[in-house]
């Protein structure tokens, strides 16, 4: 499990974050917006594309729908025209902030565009009044690892996480 390194000095905090279009390195026009269940099967179909991605039976349009209605404006899309190439969900449970699936298909990755999905993710967060952001990684994602470590991230080893199903 991963959590944010938090820096108590609010100089080096983000002010905000940019959800407007922006230019990338190849000078198409990338666009942030929210994920709705709109875009569900074209989500789902990147998210099955990207190795590090474990779907299952939460992950279904029904499911992320009851997500997104709980977590409104939380999660987004990353599109350049019309084709999408990125996403991310996020939430929070009223305390905690969660980050999952967060998905740049592999022709754009290394253009900061997983960042800017994340900053939305975590302007969202800060707005909702979210000082702690958590997310989920499978332990053999060395890509995800990487960027995670990258981008400021950090691994919690005082704590693991155990599931269950509930039957």
């Amino acid at each position: 499990m991963f959590q944010r390194k938090i820096n108590e000095n609010p100089e080096n905090r983000p002010h905000h974050v940019q959800t407007e279009a922006v230019k990338t390195p190849k000078r198409m026009k990338l666009k942030i917006s929210e994920l709705t269940i709109e875009s569900y099967e074209r989500v789902f179909d990147l998210w099955n594309r990207c190795d590090g991605i474990g779907l299952g039976d939460s992950d279904t349009k029904e499911n992320i729908a009851l997500f997104l209605k709980r977590n409104p404006g939380m999660s987004c899309i990353a599109k350049m025209g019309d084709t999408l190439v990125g996403a991310v969900l996020a939430g929070h449970d009223g305390r905690r902030g969660y980050i999952y699936h967060l998905a740049v298909s592999a022709n754009h990755r290394q253009q900061g565009i997983g960042r800017m999905l994340v900053a939305h993710c975590i302007g969202r967060l800060k707005t909702a009044g979210i000082s702690k952001c958590h997310i989920f990684m499978f332990t053999d994602n060395a890509a995800g690892k990487k960027f995670w470590d990258a981008a400021g991230w950090s691994c919690r080893n005082d704590i693991g996480m155990l599931s269950r199903f509930i039957d």
